[in-house]
């Protein structure tokens, strides 16, 4: 079994107490939160203030995924939101083991993210340390892509890592994820999935959730 995540990048943010409630009557397991500067991805989402927001709607836990540069001026500012797992990028971290240890210090879970082209080898060395590795399975920016299939081999590599270290991280994974793919990313290692377009965008929301929940309890 796989946890499901879904993105709210992808909600109706003039709904959105209506469109969360719907995911948690599907049985939603988190809500993840992208959260773009317009330097490190090409667009800009939210900041802390729309995390303080749903913390007030939903009992769920709150996925905050920081693509932003500079994640070391904004941790305090999203654990005092209400974030219960905070995760930065491997690739604009000059100081990684600082800002893991940062995030720590909160009280969060901390995460380590990567593109699809960033080898896995560049975050061996801290991997240990973390509680989560997203793989990201689009490049970031925006939601809709299409799945990049060499990402699985990221999955199935972090998977036997864990297995034969005895690591504790969770792996998830970011972008577009469908009802058609969600079974063998799930097959492939991963832990948490993370899905935007394949639940928002469906006119009965609860139904959609139920659909992918239901495809992860195989």
């Amino acid at each position: 079994m796989a946890y499901l995540a879904p993105s709210i990048l992808a909600a109706d943010f003039t709904k959105l107490p209506q469109q969360i409630r719907a995911v948690e009557l599907g049985n939603a397991d988190f809500i993840h939160c992208d959260i773009m500067d317009g330097q490190f991805v090409p667009n800009i989402t939210f900041g802390p203030l729309i995390i303080s927001a749903v913390k007030k709607i939903t009992k769920l836990p709150l996925d905050v995924h920081l693509m932003i540069n500079n994640p070391e001026n904004m941790i305090s500012k999203f654990a005092e939101a209400g974030a219960n797992i905070i995760t930065v990028h491997q690739e604009n971290n000059l100081h990684l083991d600082r800002v893991i240890q940062q995030i720590k210090e909160h009280n969060v879970k901390a995460g380590i993210s990567i593109n699809p082209a960033t080898a896995i080898e560049t975050i061996l060395p801290i991997i240990h340390n973390v509680d989560l590795v997203l793989i990201m399975s689009v490049n970031p920016g925006f939601g809709g892509q299409t799945f990049i299939d060499y990402t699985l081999e990221k999955i199935k590599f972090l998977d036997n890592l864990k297995k034969q270290n005895n690591f504790n991280y969770l792996i998830e994974v970011d972008g577009g994820i469908t009802k058609e793919n969600i079974k063998k990313v799930k097959d492939a290692g991963c832990n948490i999935i993370v899905t935007g377009t394949a639940i928002f965008k469906n006119e009965d929301i609860t139904v959609a959730t139920v659909e992918l929940k239901n495809l992860l309890l195989d």
